[in-house]
């Protein structure tokens, strides 16, 4: 329901609105280099050649993440390169939000959104008869529904979706895919409590235990993409 180009001028809205309330480090910042070195190399192989590239780092110790938006447009943030331990976790975690960006993931979240607000509307008409109380109950009823069991497991989708990709594209980089599990378990210790049942339900990311299970079973397929020497 998204096209690609409004999904790329909504992130090139988004992208400027950001770095205009949280201004970068300066483009010959070592952490600003060392983010364009890693994320060019990714770009490179990421099929995309189309993509505006651009990668900048917010100086914000306190944010532990990363993003890409639509159209190539990568920031770091400085939070999450306290914990990384080299150019390959980097990689990692640069090439899961490149993996977003390349599959469209923002569009196919708008989309689902929308959907979801559709089959509101349609369900408030086909309840309007009843009491208030009725029709509220309903409503939340629906709401609670299409969180758990639609917009959710989407996100966990999405989040998996880009662990792969992400994978595939640091070792085509020339990265070492065994990093993505080393930097998911460093993640899995400094986030205690994350693999909890309940929260692991209602989380929009997969438990880090089973992003480490995942990527180590995709470590055999990732190998082969590796540059020849």
């Amino acid at each position: 329901m998204v096209s690609e180009s409004e999904e790329r001028s909504m992130g090139e809205k988004e992208y400027k609105n950001i770095l205009q309330k949280t201004p970068p480090l300066a483009s010959t910042d070592p952490k600003t280099e060392r983010a364009r070195r890693i994320g060019e190399k990714l770009a490179a192989v990421s099929g995309k050649p189309d993509f505006n590239w651009e990668f900048n780092v917010i100086d914000d110790e306190k944010t532990i993440n990363a993003f890409c938006l639509p159209g190539g447009k990568v920031v770091v943030y400085t939070g999450i390169l306290k914990i990384i331990k080299d150019d390959d976790e980097l990689a990692t975690v640069m090439g899961h939000e490149i993996g977003h960006a390349i599959a469209h993931h923002g569009a196919e979240r708008m989309s689902q959104g929308m959907l979801t607000q559709i089959g509101g509307a349609v369900l408030a008409a086909a309840v309007g008869g009843q009491s208030p109380m009725a029709q509220r109950a309903y409503k939340e009823a629906y709401g609670t529904g299409a969180n758990l069991g639609i917009l959710l497991p989407f996100s966990r989708k999405h989040e998996s979706e880009a662990d792969y990709i992400g994978l595939i594209l640091m070792s085509k980089a020339g990265f070492n895919p065994e990093a993505a599990v080393n930097f998911w378990q460093t993640m899995e210790k400094a986030s205690p409590g994350k693999d909890d049942p309940l929260a692991k339900f209602m989380s929009t990311h997969p438990s880090h235990k089973d992003r480490v299970k995942n990527i180590k079973k995709w470590l055999p397929e990732a190998r082969k993409y590796q540059p020849k020497e």
